[in-house]
């Protein structure tokens, strides 16, 4: 488990590119980060190694004077501001009256607008009574790429550089991995570029006049590609669009994702998760331009660039879903189509190929609760028919029915959905199973169906053999795990919480042997996982007054948190992102609790 960064990094991105370190104190991009298929992980540019502590020169970094006197924004107060709580806007005042404004951003929108690249936009507005000069200087440094799946490893071939024309595009020497970062100004030229100590150094030149009263813009574009012709072409084509119209069009694609619950202090929060779950959780691989899932896109968190199906299914696409049917609807086919060949194969790569191989029962049944939220939710009932989805169904149906008891009409997993060991049959994995079956009598073809086992044996199985021991028939509660032979637990799992049983159907939120049971298990309060499903628990309403006022890693999830909710460990998580997006909108809107 990683821990937090030092520096409460302003994030940004789309899914082709990943901005995940902006200082605070300076707007200095210290890193950008791509998917690549064929590596299965990201592909990273920084200035150094140490880029995670903000201790290696910056790739891009703003430099200007006014009148010649040299202006540093660190040595200045900055106010940062989020648009659609999501992209980073500063502004800060320097010389007296000037006025500095940015905003970072990388396209995105519909029909086609998003781009694999980034725009700084930058205003210098003069609030005095004279003309200023500004001479807008920006510098940076490529030192360093990398290649992460969970851990990181820096690629052996060197930094190399071309200049065509008033565009630099830098990338390794090696042909592969195929990835090219190139950078322009909306009017300018590079001033020097040299190569020292095995970085790249650059720093480019614009000057312009800011008259009394009036405000100058101007920007740099960064465009990425799988080889320097096409970030060329990609930052040609930003330069034509203007950063005004990339801006324009981030904006408003932005702005319809967000979602209004009613309660203001629950739209920040679901909305803040909610997009870092979008474009953090989801990313679009340069190599070929397909969408894949992962936990998380953030280079601080040891999950990294893999995936577990019941992270993806449950976590990052409901979220999604709330804001983006369409999208929602693709990704659950991408699952289907790369990880539905091994329903329940727990931890993968993000291309399908197993990463640790252990069967969870929670996992296999996600694909049909997946698809049955989705129609629930937006009366698709014709997504059943795509290939991918019907083949995996029928795979999921396979897997789990090799799971069930010979005698007792349960069934076993060899991991929870956090990817803990216990007992072999688990209270939180029987009741999703229970749910499953339900879905796919309704979904497999009419002769499969009917050899498909009543949902409602399985949770009457649930009642009897999950009973507690230690439990009189009158203060009746359940266990979280046991063996079927005397063996029983009740260590509540993180993730696959006994809190959710209401979800699936197995026991409304006011049956008194729910309540009885979620307050004698033992849970992990250290998991904001946890603190999730208590959302629909007995303390909802105080749960969420908590949940809104946890700092977590700045502002996005953590897997773990103190007593404070303060970032411990794993910081960055898209994934959970999206569970405590989802988890405080159902709160609101289906359960009704406010703060």
């Amino acid at each position: 488990m990683f821990s937090p960064p030092k520096i409460p990094w302003q994030v940004t991105g789309n899914h082709w590119l990943s901005v995940p370190c902006i200082h605070p104190a300076d707007g200095a991009i210290h890193a950008l980060g791509v998917v690549q298929r064929r590596l299965r992980g990201a592909v990273e540019f920084a200035g150094g190694p140490s880029f995670l502590d903000g201790d290696a020169s910056p790739l891009v970094k703003i430099h200007f004077s006014v009148n010649g006197t040299p202006h540093d924004l660190a040595s200045v107060p900055m106010a940062w501001q989020r648009i659609s709580e999501w992209l980073p806007t500063f502004n800060a005042q320097v010389g007296g009256s000037v006025v500095v404004r940015g905003t970072i951003f990388a396209p995105c929108g519909k029909n086609g607008q998003s781009m694999p690249g980034l725009v700084y936009a930058i205003s210098f507005e003069n609030r005095g009574q004279q003309d200023v000069t500004v001479a807008f200087t920006p510098r940076g440094t490529l030192g360093w790429r990398q290649h992460r799946v969970t851990s990181s490893k820096a690629f052996p071939d060197e930094h190399v550089y071309t200049i065509a024309g008033n565009r630099l595009v830098m990338s390794g020497a090696a042909s592969e991995p195929g990835t090219a970062l190139a950078i322009a100004l909306d009017d300018g030229a590079f001033e020097q570029v040299e190569r020292r100590d095995g970085r790249i150094e650059w720093s480019a030149h614009q000057e312009f006049v800011v008259s009394a009263g009036t405000r100058k813009e101007t920007a740099i574009y960064l465009a990425v590609a799988p080889e320097n012709d096409g970030a060329v072409a990609m930052l040609a084509a930003m330069l034509r669009r203007g950063w005004r119209t990339l801006a324009e069009q981030t904006r408003t694609a932005l702005a319809s994702l967000e979602q209004s619950t009613g309660v203001p202090a629950a739209d920040r929060l679901v909305n803040r998760h909610l997009m870092f779950a979008y474009f953090y959780g989801v990313g679009r691989a340069l190599d070929d331009g397909q969408l894949y899932l992962m936990r998380t896109r953030a280079p601080w968190n040891s999950h990294g660039m893999t995936l577990r199906e019941w992270d993806a299914l449950m976590w990052t696409i409901p979220a999604v879903q709330l804001a983006d049917a369409g999208l929602a609807r693709e990704l659950i086919v991408r699952m289907c189509e790369i990880h539905g060949y091994a329903p329940g194969s727990s931890v993968n790569y993000l291309d399908g190929m197993p990463f640790r191989s252990e069967f969870s029962l929670d996992g296999a049944a996600s694909y049909a609760l997946a698809v049955d939220r989705y129609i629930a939710q937006t009366g698709d009932d014709r997504i059943v028919e795509e290939p991918a989805i019907a083949d995996t169904l029928y795979a999921a149906y396979e897997d789990i029915g090799a799971r069930r008891d010979g005698t007792v009409p349960l069934y076993a997993t060899e991991v929870t959905p956090s990817g803990a060991t216990t007992l072999p049959f688990t209270l939180h994995a029987n009741a999703v199973i229970a749910h499953a079956l339900d879905i796919l009598r309704q979904t497999l073809d009419e002769k499969t169906a009917e050899k498909v086992e009543l949902g409602d044996i399985v949770r009457a199985a649930l009642a009897r053999h999950f009973a507690a021991a230690d439990t009189e028939a009158s203060r009746a509660a359940l266990v979280t795990a046991t063996d079927l032979a005397g063996m029983q637990s009740m260590q509540d799992d993180p993730v696959g919480s006994v809190y959710w049983l209401p979800l699936y159907d197995a026991m409304p939120r006011t049956d008194s042997v729910y309540r009885r049971t979620v307050k004698r298990v033992v849970v992990d309060s250290g998991s904001l996982a946890t603190l999730c499903a208590t959302l629909v628990g007995p303390e909802a309403t105080a749960v969420l007054d908590r949940i809104r006022r946890l700092p977590l890693d700045n502002g996005v999830a953590a897997e773990r948190v103190d007593e404070q909710g303060s970032a411990l460990g794993n910081g960055g998580d898209a994934a959970l992102s999206g569970l405590v997006a989802y988890a405080v909108w159902y709160s609101v809107n289906a359960l009704g609790n406010r703060v």
